[in-house]
């Protein structure tokens, strides 16, 4: 009898590995930091071998920690930052480039170029996405121009390409099967989210042979075996989701107007939209949000670039915090910036602004300003971002008439707080904070019995707890009125 399901959590700074028992809780958790280039301004990459390889001793060491061996293993469930991108040799697997990360900016120019000539509405209309470095598509084609010898090496059948998510199958699998899934197709801004096929015309768009990519599976399908090698044995690859679909996922949000929101090293607010693809009029973004037996439910998606970052900077860039659990205690001795706001837009603003050369300010600073103000400052610029993303879903079509939350900075009292607060709508922290990876765990239980569907999963969720607003509605909107203005002095 198998005990538990393995899921993969590969992220923008650290791979990290969690075992669930078949009811969704966690019986070990493992993760691993790596290594962030920053080549020029404005440019973000990884190292595909350091993230193959501090996947891998995750995956090791949550099987360590409770004894487990492959057998009793059930399926094997991925999920991944999105939008970043990887070319590799077909016969050795070995990285031709170092990974280039959803955050990096350096095809700004050329995406610019397109929406001059006219291209974005075809992209929109396509995918659901808008112009912009974000998408991988721009990325997949600096490599192929910038790098010597890679398109020739494309064009002759050589390489392949994928996000994380296929890149970590590829090697998983000894280059078996070169796939991804649905979601992941869809934030590449090749994939035409209508058809779910590769598009022909933003191949050409973008000038990628169509060769390089890899097959487009449902979210829960056989993606392969693990190689025996790596893992003790050989377990089943089930589950395959981008990061915030997975969430979604693991967030129980089935019905359409069911909304989660993320805080990591970025924030993204993910609405289910159901098999209606909303297009929308706020430069939001359409996306797949999971696709099963074949059938796409879709999502209206709100991108913040920075969130969790804003504190690390604090720790890393100023040193005024030692370790990011400080930035509650502060906040709460500390709740009124006096004026203060802080932009986070360290690589541009993302949605609904969609700035890539915006860059973070300071603004409202005194004499009288201590680090503290700016802490509380950073903590309240990840609520008016996600507020900026609440205006423009509800012009869109339906606002959330709550709010379900997770990640990193989700255990933070105060944030939560100040984000009922700032929304005017009940915030909802799940029992698990582990729902990205809980997601991958759910879709791989799926193909392989675990689960008979997804009433049978929403079956598993429960609450820790719901924050709901008491801030004065003039206070809100003075705040929110501040932030606006700070924000308008940033844009480029």
């Amino acid at each position: 009898m198998s005990d538990f399901i393995l899921a993969i959590d590969q992220g923008t700074t650290s791979s990290r590995a969690i075992l669930f028992g078949l009811d969704g809780t966690p019986a070990a958790i493992a993760q691993q930091e790596f290594t962030q280039y920053f080549p020029d301004d404005g440019w973000v990459e990884h190292d595909p071998e350091e993230i193959w390889q501090t996947t891998l001793w995750a995956c090791r060491d949550v099987m360590r920690q409770v004894n487990c061996s492959a057998q009793q293993i059930l399926s094997v469930g991925i999920t991944n930052q999105r939008e970043t991108v990887v070319i590799w040799e077909r016969d050795s697997g070995v990285p031709v480039h170092k990974a280039i990360v959803w955050q990096d900016r350096r095809t700004h120019d050329y995406c610019e170029k397109l929406r001059e000539q006219g291209h974005e509405t075809l992209v929109q209309d396509r995918t659901g996405l808008l112009l912009d470095p974000y998408f991988s598509a721009s990325k997949i084609r600096w490599l192929l121009n910038e790098v010597p010898g890679l398109r020739e090496r494309a064009n002759n059948g050589e390489l392949a390409c994928g996000t994380i998510d296929t890149y970590l199958i590829w090697r998983l699998t000894h280059g078996e099967v070169h796939a991804t899934d649905a979601t992941n197709a869809s934030r590449t801004a090749l994939f035409n989210i209508h058809s779910q096929q590769w598009d022909a015309d933003l191949l050409a768009l973008f000038d990628v042979p169509a060769a390089l990519l890899p097959d487009v599976l449902d979210s829960s399908a056989a993606y392969g075996c693990v190689a025996a090698e790596f893992l003790g044995g050989s377990v089943d690859i089930n589950g395959v989701a981008g990061d915030q679909q997975s969430a979604m996922i693991g967030q129980a949000c089935f019905s359409p107007g069911n909304a989660k929101s993320t805080y990591g090293t970025g924030c993204f607010l993910v609405q289910n939209t159901g098999t209606k693809c909303l297009k929308s009029r706020n430069r939001l973004l359409t996306t797949v949000g999971y696709r099963l037996n074949g059938e796409t439910t879709y999502a209206l998606e709100g991108s913040i670039f920075n969130a969790g970052t804003a504190v690390q900077w604090l720790r890393d860039g100023l040193g005024v915090i030692k370790s990011a659990a400080e930035v509650e205690a502060i906040a709460s001795r500390t709740p009124d910036t006096q004026g203060v706001y802080m932009v986070p837009a360290f690589t541009g603003l993302g949605a609904p602004y969609w700035d890539a050369q915006a860059r973070g300010a300071l603004h409202g600073i005194t004499r009288d300003t201590s680090h503290e103000h700016i802490v509380t400052a950073a903590l309240q610029s990840v609520a008016y971002q996600t507020r900026d993303l609440m205006e423009a879903m509800g012009k869109d079509g339906q606002l959330p008439a709550f709010l379900r939350v997770d990640g990193g900075m989700a255990v933070n009292n105060w944030l939560l707080q100040f984000l009922a607060d700032i929304l005017g709508c009940p915030v909802i922290r799940s029992n698990n904070h582990e729902t990205t990876a809980l997601g991958a765990a759910y879709l791989a239980g799926l193909q392989s019995g675990a689960y008979a569907s997804l009433d049978s999963i929403a079956q598993h969720g429960s609450v820790d707890r719901e924050f709901t607003p008491n801030m004065p509605v003039a206070r809100r909107d003075e705040l929110y009125g501040g932030w606006l203005g700070a924000v308008a002095r940033v844009r480029s």
